[in-house]
């Protein structure tokens, strides 16, 4: 499964903390937590012992305590204690299963399995390195929707006029001039989209004209950059999202936005408020489609020249071998 190569997000950075998290990717039950260096590590969500979630138990001196007979595992997984027999020493057979893990963007990132040869990067976020844009993450979501669909919602300028109707679109504007729409080394990109919107951002002052840029970096993860026409919001405003999604399910997932924006003087709150009555507004319907599944066959949906991005995007999850939340 092409998925399990890739890295995802499973929690927010200052989530993991002294107590072990459950979390679930790909269907599988996993547990996070942070070694005495204050490193994340990601195991199984199981003790090979008796079965007992790993999640239920504790941090011991630096080590992961099942909560049903305190065998302790190390950061590579190797068992290190049994309480009940003092003078055993685990061999190496005794352990848990252990993932790769980073953090980037706020976020804990794991991946199920290193493709053998290939080293798998990060996704990219470029705006992160922008030191003249302040960065905060929303989140999480959890959608009762699969993660393509997710994503190619975040791609589509073509519902803002009827599920964002007055915030980034109206009804009286919804016909989409043409764009471009190229392929990449990481996914595609999409440039040149523009939108009339009644109010593009949290400082919006009047109806502007935004300029969109789109792209797809990993599966199950999309970028925006947009920009309002001159005067009609805060002088030199400039925006940045990613779309960081976690499958959890072939059609659950849980969502994070990373936000990158000029804007140094509103709260966090009225920032993540704004960003959270967007998607909530997307929410619904995400939740409402049929199939749950986003089918990569082009004769399963109709399709219009202002689904360029979204087509491309699905050619690209063919092209790459996707299996998880796609038909």
């Amino acid at each position: 499964m092409m998925e399990k190569n890739q890295w995802h997000p499973l929690a927010l950075s200052h989530d993991v903390i002294d107590a072990p998290l459950a979390v679930r990717l790909l269907e599988q039950d996993l547990v996070l937590w942070r070694d005495t260096s204050g490193r994340a590590q990601a195991f199984v969500d199981r003790c090979p012992h008796r079965g007992a979630r790993l999640s239920l138990g504790r941090v011991n001196e630096g080590n992961l305590e099942c909560p049903y007979h305190g065998w302790q595992f190390a950061d590579n997984g190797q068992c290190v204690k049994v309480p009940a027999v003092p003078g055993f020493t685990p061999p190496p057979q005794h352990c848990v299963k252990s993932f790769n893990v980073q953090e980037a963007y706020g976020l804990v990132w794991v991946q199920l399995q290193a493709p053998e040869g290939a080293d798998v990067p990060l996704p990219v976020f470029e705006a992160e390195a922008n030191d003249q844009l302040r960065k905060l993450n929303c989140g999480p979501y959890d959608v009762a929707a699969s993660a393509p669909r997710i994503i190619e919602n975040f791609l589509d300028m073509s519902h803002f006029g009827f599920v964002h109707e007055g915030w980034l679109g109206s009804r009286d504007a919804t016909a989409m001039a043409p764009y471009q729409v190229e392929p990449t080394p990481t996914g595609v990109k999409a440039t040149g989209c523009k939108a009339v919107q009644p109010q593009s951002n949290l400082h919006s002052t009047k109806p502007a004209e935004v300029e969109y840029t789109y792209e797809v970096t990993a599966p199950y993860t999309a970028l925006l950059t947009k920009i309002p026409e001159e005067g009609s919001s805060k002088q030199g405003w400039h925006e940045a999202i990613g779309l960081f999604i976690c499958p959890v399910t072939p059609d659950t997932s849980r969502v994070w936005f990373r936000l990158a924006v000029a804007d140094f003087e509103s709260t966090d709150a009225q920032l993540q408020q704004f960003q959270h009555t967007i998607f909530t507004q997307d929410q619904p319907v995400l939740e409402s489609q049929l199939p749950k599944p986003l089918p990569l066959d082009p004769r399963a949906e109709l399709h219009s020249a202002a689904d360029r991005m979204s087509s491309a995007y699905r050619r690209y999850l063919k092209a790459s071998g996707a299996s998880f939340g796609v038909c």
